[in-house]
């Protein structure tokens, strides 16, 4: 979800450069070999003489990227680096890379706006990139093909090759995954970017500003449902947290919710948090949140029961994990946390008490 958001970030920042004649340089994380703490995909934009935006760790590879990418900008040659943590896992860590981990870096000028990937992400349709990766030191920006819902954009240089690409490209956006594929005598990066899940939240209120977001900040999509209009007001979410004026009644009119949504109830008028309710539940969302007490929740469940509404397995009420919590930023933080172990199958758990590997595709 974060890769979503960040990459959405960057592309906008791209954008922005291109459009004032700013020169750029873009890397991209094209492989990783063992542990690492991002992922293939991740990005990061540089300005030519300050700004960028993006990251390609956890920060200790950033300060190399950007003096390697000023140096792209000015010769107009890009260049593949490979950082390598040793046998120390300490120093693995120091340098971002992780225990004996690997990661491979392709750092291009820019020349575009990359325009396709940025629409595809603005009207939340995911994307499959692919980047041939070439070794020789006298290219320029990386032959790319971008296959969004309006269709094919770019090729890799090459007819057969593109033929080729676009027989998996289907494939490759069904598994969800970015990697370095062999095809041929042909060495491609496949980025692949699929849209988070919605997080809908049934209240405007000052606790559902601050849930609405973090959760964004996380990487969810994150609409906020209020029938009050005049909570609603524009200023008081972030500018990716959509707002929606609309009563219950309504609510599966003017949204889709898919199996892999969350919502949240958390008007604090118990006929409103009902029909909310009522109305999530009409709808295939895996989590449906209820704020507030057990027995307040329970005479809610009780009357949609005596419906046919009632379904417990996506019910979550009251909501959150049992953290202890005082305050709108605590209870926030409690939801969230749930909403992240529901959507990576997992029981929470300290870390400490973890023997399996921390990071998974859900992660």
């Amino acid at each position: 979800m974060k890769h979503w958001l960040e990459t959405r970030q960057v592309f906008d920042a791209l954008s922005g450069f291109h459009h004032t004649g700013v020169r750029a340089a873009l890397a991209t994380v094209v492989r990783v070999n063992g542990s690492a703490y991002r992922h293939e995909g991740a990005k990061l934009v540089v300005a030519e003489h300050d700004g960028s935006v993006g990251n390609v760790s956890g920060g200790c590879l950033e300060a190399d990227v950007r003096e390697v990418a000023q140096r792209v900008i000015v010769t107009g040659v890009a260049e593949l680096r490979t950082y390598c943590g040793g046998s120390d896992e300490i120093s693995a860590w120091d340098l971002g890379v992780g225990c004996d981990g690997e990661v491979e870096i392709l750092i291009e000028p820019v020349s575009s706006a990359r325009v396709h990937e940025r629409d595809a992400i603005r009207s939340e349709c995911g994307y499959v990139a692919i980047t041939l990766l070439r070794e020789s030191r006298e290219c320029g920006e990386a032959p790319r093909m971008v296959v969004t819902d309006t269709g094919i954009h770019g090729s890799l240089g090459d007819d057969v090759l593109d033929t080729a690409v676009q027989r998996y490209t289907a494939q490759w956006q069904s598994n969800r995954e970015s990697r370095t594929v062999a095809l041929g005598d042909a060495r491609l990066m496949i980025d692949v970017l699929t849209p988070p899940p919605r997080f809908v939240i049934a209240s405007a209120g000052d606790d559902a500003r601050v849930l609405a977001r973090l959760a964004s900040e996380v990487g969810f999509r994150v609409v906020v449902v209020d029938r009050r209009i005049g909570l609603l007001s524009r200023d008081d979410f972030p500018p990716l947290v959509q707002s929606l004026e609309c009563d219950a009644a309504r609510l599966t009119e003017r949204l889709v919710l898919d199996a892999e949504s969350f919502a949240v109830v958390m008007t604090h008028d118990f006929a409103d948090d009902t029909s909310y309710l009522r109305a999530f539940l009409q709808t295939p969302a895996r989590y449906v949140g209820v704020l507030g007490p057990r027995q307040r929740t329970d005479r809610i469940l009780g009357i949609l029961g005596s419906e046919g509404l009632v379904d417990l397995a996506r019910i979550y009420g009251p909501v959150g994990l049992d953290i202890g919590t005082d305050g709108a930023e605590q209870v926030a933080l409690a939801v969230l946390a749930e909403v992240l172990a529901v959507r990576s199958g997992r029981q929470p758990q300290s870390l400490r008490d973890r023997r399996a590997p921390i990071h998974a595709i859900n992660v």
